[in-house]
């Protein structure tokens, strides 16, 4: 079953149960991929590659948001649960992504292969490891985990 399918199932679900949080975040989904889909020059399908990347760039928003309205703190408690489920709510058709502790093994790694001893190389050491295993990083984290290693020494 295709992941359009899925979404469509859990939307009259979502409708017949009365959920509005996952109406609305499957709606937005929809929403999103047919504002791509009408974008001037899209050439493709609309297929599970799109909406895994569609789900991924709106659960990267939302996280990040989450993140501004968790330092908001009870003003921005509520919104922010709303949007860490949104999140994880869609985290079940998105490609797992690998842990800080992994990552920090991956890059040690990449840092010792590339003989990477000065802050100023990170940048390189993140393209690097973007360019190898990209689809299993999350990239703020290996740029974050990347910039500390290397100025730790």
């Amino acid at each position: 079953m295709s992941i359009k399918d899925e979404l469509v199932a859990e939307l009259h679900d979502a409708m017949r149960s009365g959920d509005r949080r996952r109406r609305e975040v499957v709606r937005e989904i929809e929403t999103q991929v047919s504002r791509k889909r009408a974008e001037a020059g899209f050439v493709g399908q609309v297929d599970d590659d799109l909406y895994v990347e569609i789900m991924g760039n709106f659960a990267k928003k939302m996280d990040k948001a989450a993140n501004e309205y968790e330092g908001l703190g009870e003003r921005g408690a509520d919104m922010a649960a709303k949007l860490r489920w949104e999140v994880d709510y869609l985290a079940r058709w998105l490609p797992t992504k690998l842990s800080e502790v992994e990552t920090r093994k991956v890059v040690r790694e990449a840092i010792a292969e590339l003989e990477a001893d000065d802050p100023k190389m990170a940048g390189f050491v993140v393209g690097h490891l973007m360019k190898s295993m990209g689809k299993d990083l999350d990239g703020g984290l290996v740029n974050r985990v990347v910039r500390e290693e290397l100025e730790s020494g």
